[in-house]
Formats: structure tokens, C-alpha cells, sequence
């Protein structure tokens, strides 16, 4: 299928859009700090970050000194990414997923933060996960 056919954003796009996410949130960088170091608007920091909008090369090593990274991190390349850590960089690309993580850590309480995770697993049964 043609690319101008392909219906959604290619997974490929996706996961680029979330290590750049990944790598943005953990250097506490807002989107619009990272779009003005890289000369677009915020809004399409968003559709690179969602996979919405491919990121172009210059792009993408512009994007990569930015955030002080590789472009092989950022396209998944670098190192042996598996399947399981994709599956990792892609669920911290959920909207909270990075804020709920630190929040996390920072209960000192083992048995709390068991009793967290008991919900959160609770909760995605209960509303389809």
C-alpha cells in the first residue's frame, strides 16, 4: 500500500513520537521549549510526539541535540531496544503515564505503592484494558 493510502499514523512514526516524548518529559522540557530550540510550533511538536506528522531528518538531528540524545535513540535503533522496552517507551507516551511513574517513586512505602499498582491493575479490568 502507498503511503499516501496508509489510513493512521505508521507505528514507526509512533514510536519515534514516543521517545521523543519520553526524552522531552524525563529533561523537564515543555513543548514549547522544545519547539522553539527546533524552529517549529508547539502544535506540531504534539503531531511529532503522536506519531500524527513524520519528522523529517534535519528534523529529527535537530530534535536529537535538543534533547541532548542520539537520532539512533530516537528511531530505536541504539542499543538492543526489545520489544518489551518498545512496549515500555510507547505506554509512557500516554498522556499522565510519566507524572503517574514519578508520583509513584516517590512514595516510600513499599506496601503503598503495591497497593497503587493493585489499583491501577483493579481499575484497567474493571474499563476494558
Amino acid at each position: 500500500m502507498a503511503l499516501d493510502e496508509a489510513i493512521g499514523p505508521d507505528p514507526v512514526d509512533i514510536a519515534i513520537g514516543a521517545r521523543l516524548r519520553l526524552r522531552r518529559k524525563s529533561l523537564g522540557i515543555s513543548q514549547g521549549a522544545l519547539a522553539e530550540r527546533i524552529g517549529v510550533s508547539f502544535q506540531q511538536v504534539q503531531k511529532y510526539e503522536r506519531g500524527a506528522n513524520r519528522v523529517s531528518g534535519s528534523t529529527l538531528v535537530a530534535v536529537a541535540a535538543a534533547l541532548d540524545t542520539t537520532v539512533g535513540w530516537l528511531v530505536g535503533e541504539e542499543g538492543a531496544i526489545s520489544d518489551a522496552a518498545d512496549d515500555i517507551v510507547q505506554s509512557l507516551a500516554i498522556s499522565g503515564a510519566v507524572e503517574l511513574l514519578e508520583a509513584y517513586s516517590d512514595i516510600p512505602k513499599a506496601s503503598a505503592r503495591a497497593a497503587l499498582v493493585a489499583l491501577a491493575r483493579e481499575m484497567a479490568e474493571r474499563h476494558g484494558a
